[in-house]
């Protein structure tokens, strides 16, 4: 049986090797591999990037739906409780993030999504909180997406309400990624200059709607758009409050992490291209997001983003007219290319795409 057979039908990659006779520590030991724990996550990465999520990734893109497997396997093999590892610091999720992405970007996105809901669980000081959702998100039995709606500057679309027992949800979340992969939702929603976050189960009902988006790029993401009309969360659901001035400093220092999918873009490209110029191009800007500061990750994260079009151009041209035929991999890479300019974008980062894009150059 192959890996991508397995991840078909949920195996996981230990049962695999166990299948035909070898440990996880013997098969990452071949060829002088390193044998720690988080190397062991760092190889696993890369084996199912490139033997389960590539493979199958133009798939993924015409049919519009990400294989049960795919996750499960993520699942299966602990990547779905990252967030929460001690032995796991930020670099490292990073480089995971990347790998993962190098596969099929439309499948990191949504598995993404779920380690805010890790971390809130996580570090929730609401009485039972923890003790309810950490363990099932960790472990991947829960599967969480995020909306952050509340946390965007000026007016938020989503206000909280304060009531007995709890808060009243009103507005809209207009990005929420995973819908009918996921059944937990993360979200952010502004009480005056408060943020409210708080763990909902997504079922929908007669105060919570939803409306697909058709997006241009990873539509098998299912993101959609939610609409909250007096929607009730219990006190217990509520994983904290943050004022609203403590939000910005914590997101400019941790705008990093997004980029690393626009890397993973630029390293599938490169692979494809064969080595070559955007190798350096590609090295310099993963030091430039790995040492970034909160002054300095806007134009990190800005030249990820257009190294990852500008490699999905070359990969195109290189390739020929066969690059724009349904399936192949060129078109797809553009798209995803476009689609990672404006994801999780914020106004300095708009802007220093913008001085790159007019000025027609690389810095």
């Amino acid at each position: 049986m192959t890996i991508p057979q397995a991840a078909e039908q949920g195996k996981t990659l230990t049962a695999v090797l166990a299948e035909q006779g070898k440990t996880l520590t013997a098969a990452l030991e071949k060829g002088g591999w390193r044998t720690t724990m988080v190397d062991h996550m760092l190889d696993k990465a890369r084996r199912i990037a490139d033997d389960v999520l590539f493979p199958a990734a133009a798939r993924v893109d015409t049919t519009g739906v990400i294989p049960a497997g795919h996750l499960d396997l993520l699942a299966q093999e602990g990547f779905y409780g990252l967030a929460a590892r001690d032995d796991v610091d930020g670099a490292t999720f990073a480089r995971i993030v990347e790998t993962l992405a190098s596969g099929c970007l439309a499948t990191t996105f949504v598995w993404l999504q779920h380690h805010s809901a890790v971390t809130g669980a996580d570090k929730s000081v609401t009485a039972g909180v923890r003790g309810k959702w950490f363990e099932p998100l960790r472990l991947g039995q829960r599967r969480a997406g995020v909306s952050q709606a509340g946390v965007r500057p000026g007016p938020s679309p989503l206000a909280a309400r304060r009531v007995t027992g709890g808060y009243i949800l009103d507005g809209e979340a207009p990005w929420v990624t995973g819908w009918g992969m996921i059944d937990t939702l993360r979200v952010a929603a502004r009480d005056g200059d408060t943020i409210v976050w708080a763990l909902l189960d997504t079922a929908p009902g007669p105060t919570l709607g939803v409306t697909p988006l058709d997006l241009v790029a990873v539509a098998a993401s299912h993101t959609v758009h939610l609409r909250f009309d007096g929607h009730f969360v219990p006190d217990e659901q509520v994983t904290g409050v943050l004022a609203y001035s403590d939000w910005a400093p914590w997101d400019a220092a941790n705008l990093g992490l997004n980029g690393y999918l626009a890397l993973g873009v630029a390293v599938r490209c490169c692979r494809l291209i064969g080595r070559g110029p955007l190798n350096a191009e590609l090295d310099a800007v993963r030091v430039a997001l790995d040492t970034g500061t909160p002054q300095t990750l806007p134009a990190a994260r800005a030249a990820a983003a257009e190294l990852a079009l500008r490699a999905a151009a070359t990969v195109t041209v290189t390739t020929g007219s066969r690059a724009v035929l349904a399936g192949a991999h060129g078109q797809r890479l553009v798209r995803e290319a476009t689609f990672l300019l404006v994801f999780g974008s914020r106004p300095t980062i708009r802007a220093e795409l913008l001085r790159r894009v007019q000025r027609g150059r690389n810095e």
